[in-house]
């Protein structure tokens, strides 16, 4: 007996929604709201993009900061 892999978007689609993944895999149908699903993942695929970029400009604060602190702190303690 042969078995068919799974995917971990099956697992996913699986575990949000039975109903819906045995609809697809046992029965064969398909989606019917086809462009808002393609919107949805675009719009999530966006909004990693935004939330990554924030972490980077986060940690680009940070660096600034210590940065600035530093040469602060240096100057400081260079003019005494």
């Amino acid at each position: 007996m042969s078995y068919k892999r799974i995917q971990a978007s099956e697992i996913s689609d699986y575990v949000y929604c039975r109903r819906s993944w045995w609809l697809r895999q046992a029965r064969g149908y398909a989606p019917q709201n086809v462009r808002e699903l393609q919107n949805g993942q675009q719009f999530h695929q966006e909004h990693g993009r935004s939330l990554q970029q924030s972490s980077w400009l986060r940690r680009l604060a940070y660096v600034l900061l210590f940065v600035t602190v530093t040469y602060v702190t240096f100057q400081l303690l260079m003019g005494m």
